[in-house]
């Protein structure tokens, strides 16, 4: 599928709502996903929606077997039905962070809903329509630990963080030169660290630590500290020049003014006790460039 054919679906969208108006008996029932959105079995776009999502990330874009789940999943569901395709319809890719930018250009996805942070230099290859969410780089320390309320107070205590990331390396630069440093393949794996005494923190963006601290077997354990120190503009992947970013951006405001986005913001990272930067979220979507 490209581009040219999501905007073609907007006029399916129209005509579905207004049998919808008529109260066809016919028309399939919608059925809640794991977000906490409405989505039906079937759209009146045509074809088959790429969408790439993150498979790793609990609370935002992961996959259990044939489920997926996150507020990730929740808001690409979102916005591919006012695009008029159904739950049904929509083919689910997996998006490392290094490939993105080339499965935009090489056509492997029509969208990427992936913890995708705009930028300058991303928007010189790829589109984006949002954001859909602003995170900050933030801390997860133990429920109990009262001692670290931002990143000045890591001197001199281990912190974790996956291999590769700048993340850790960031605080040590600017905040905190003495703290120690250790790396991990996965943030899973920095968690079982953190709940083990092994470190004192985890840190990357503030909704990526809440999903974890959401999972059902850390709740309790950790918590996300909530004093954010970076600002992280989430947006929708698109291709170049995409003609449906405009209608993308469209979906996303209508998610956030119908009370979707906190529903479905709820559902995925809530247990966690996380409350996103209030004077950021819920995000004014920014015209398409």
């Amino acid at each position: 599928m490209r581009a040219r054919r999501l905007a073609v679906a907007l006029t399916a969208v129209a005509a579905l709502t207004l049998g919808a108006c008529a109260g066809n008996a016919d028309e399939p029932e919608d059925t809640a996903d794991a977000g906490g959105t409405e989505t039906s079995d079937a759209g009146g776009a045509e074809g088959t929606l790429r969408i790439g999502i993150k498979f790793d990330q609990p609370g935002l874009g992961y996959q259990d077997g044939s489920d997926y789940t996150g507020f990730d999943v929740a808001v690409a569901q979102y916005v591919a039905e006012k695009l008029g395709y159904g739950a049904d319809q929509i083919e689910w890719v997996q998006a490392p962070s290094a490939q993105r930018e080339t499965m935009l250009q090489n056509g492997q996805v029509d969208m990427i809903f992936a913890t995708y942070s705009i930028t300058d230099k991303r928007k010189e290859v790829v589109g984006f329509a949002g954001p859909y969410f602003v995170a900050g780089q933030d801390l997860l320390v133990a429920a109990d630990d009262d001692s670290i309320s931002g990143p000045e107070d890591l001197e001199g205590k281990n912190l974790c963080s996956v291999t590769g990331s700048t993340s850790a390396q960031r605080i040590k630069d600017e905040y905190a030169a003495g703290t120690q440093l250790l790396e991990q393949p996965g943030y899973a794996e920095c968690v079982t660290a953190l709940v083990a005494g092994t470190v004192d923190a985890v840190t990357t963006d503030d909704i990526i630590l809440a999903g974890l601290a959401a999972v059902p077997a850390n709740e309790g354990k950790v918590k996300v500290v909530g004093n954010p120190f970076s600002e992280e503009n989430y947006g929708v992947g698109l291709p170049k020049d995409s003609d449906v970013c405009e209608d993308v951006s469209a979906a996303i405001t209508e998610m956030i003014e119908d009370g979707s986005w906190q529903d479905a913001l709820d559902e995925n990272v809530g247990a966690s006790g996380y409350v996103p930067n209030e004077e950021l979220n819920p995000p004014t979507v920014a015209a398409c460039a």
